[in-house]
């Protein structure tokens, strides 16, 4: 669930400000149990992504930057890339340095 979300925020079909379906909605159209969707909801706001506002639901970030999101969603799938390959984060890291210059 927090993977969608988190697609729609990098292809741009869900923009800063926008208010997600409400959690018990959202639950009976994936056919989930609604606290798998209230945790998904909390992860996304943890990670910054969404705001959750008492009595009004989830609402994406209205300081999330679009291409800078994209950005970090690009560094998670090398961090995923790189641990599928054996390769140790000082490693990873190191490469990163290297590349930065």
């Amino acid at each position: 669930m927090a993977a969608s979300v988190r697609r729609a925020l990098a292809d741009g079909s869900v923009r800063p400000g926008e208010k997600l379906p409400a959690a018990r909605e959202l639950a009976a159209s994936l056919a989930v149990n609604v606290h798998t969707v209230l945790r998904g909801y909390q992860q996304l706001r943890d990670e910054g992504l969404i705001e959750l506002r008492r009595g009004r639901g989830a609402v994406v970030a209205a300081s999330l930057d679009p291409e800078r999101f994209r950005l970090s969603e690009r560094v998670s799938e090398l961090v995923e890339q790189a641990r599928s390959l054996g390769v140790p984060d000082d490693e990873l890291i190191a490469l990163v340095r290297t590349a930065l210059g």
